[in-house]
């Protein structure tokens, strides 16, 4: 177990600093686009709002001086897209570090945390390094079809999966993939935070941090990334790199990379193991805690940052 649940550095704990100006800077951006894809559209399935989405992602990058792509693909009749774009490698550019989140969300919920969240996230970032030069090239992909009905069976009806198969396809070197699934639910409440058998015994009770989730095989990257993320960012954090048999670590885009054999990992505020309205019409914007989510922004920038010139 040791080898599982310890890893590099240390959490922060106790009070937050004050808000710097960078993370002042990027709270209001969140905000503006989980209203969007939360409020404005909505539910984002394929019965209402996924195109809707999928537009303003695309439409997003642009703005920020990006030229997106979409890779479009059928399924059962439908048309879906994901949607990427990236900052070509200065010096090995052969090299990946793809950052993704799911724009879709489960029937009959706004998903502001699931996954309206992690969207927003991934457009800031994108703004914040759209000027990088990195040694490595950043990809990063927003993602369709990760919910219900298509993240059941054997799974491969995720677009994230579609996308992995393509890049498998193509010979491309995936050096690492971050998924960013639910980032803006936290609370100080003990008790507040659950864990699958037998986990409860190892992490905290309150539900204050941020989570970094891989599997086995994913280890190194896994004590990679939170190790970068401590060294550089005041805010509460915890990690597990478990074996594949526990499911709950592979129920986001991440484990599409799993299965073509690259390192991948989930970011995480483990919202349905803290956020009793997951899942459900009440996941909406005035349940994410901003400040925190933009604490946890401003980290994870640096981080992908440290990644892709690693």
């Amino acid at each position: 177990m040791h080898g599982i649940v310890s890893m590099p550095g240390q959490s922060h704990s106790g009070a937050l600093p004050p808000m710097t100006m960078l993370e002042a800077e990027i709270l209001p951006n969140l905000e503006m686009h989980v209203r969007k894809l939360a409020v404005e559209i909505g539910e984002r399935s394929v019965r209402t709002g996924l195109a809707q989405a999928a537009c303003y992602v695309k439409e997003a990058f642009g703005r920020l001086g990006y030229k997106p792509a979409l890779h479009e693909f059928k399924l059962y009749g439908h048309n879906y897209c994901n949607i990427e774009t990236e900052i070509t490698g200065g010096q090995r550019p052969e090299e990946i570090v793809l950052i993704g989140a799911h724009y879709d969300t489960q029937f009959n919920t706004p998903g502001a945390d699931d996954n309206a969240s992690g969207v927003a996230a991934l457009l800031e970032i994108a703004r914040l390094l759209k000027d990088s030069q990195p040694l490595r090239t950043l990809r990063l992909v927003s993602f369709t079809n990760e919910e219900h009905p298509h993240s059941v069976g054997g799974r491969g009806a995720m677009g994230s999966w579609f996308y992995a198969r393509r890049c498998h396809d193509r010979r491309e070197n995936i050096v690492a993939m971050l998924s960013l699934e639910m980032l803006g639910i936290y609370s100080d409440n003990e008790g507040g935070q659950k864990y699958p058998l037998p986990f409860g015994v190892f992490y905290p009770t309150r539900g204050d941090f941020i989570a970094f989730v891989g599997n086995l095989s994913s280890r190194q990257l896994v004590h990679k990334v939170i190790g970068s993320f401590r060294s550089h960012t005041q805010f509460a954090s915890e990690g597990i790199a478990a074996p594949n048999f526990i499911m709950d670590i592979g129920r986001s885009d991440h484990w599409s990379f799993w299965q073509f054999g690259w390192q991948a990992l989930m970011v995480t505020d483990t919202a349905n193991f803290r956020h009793r309205l997951y899942h459900t019409p009440a996941d909406t914007i005035d349940k994410l805690d901003f400040q925190r989510f933009a604490r946890v922004t401003a980290g994870l920038a640096r981080t992908v940052a440290a990644l892709a010139n690693d």
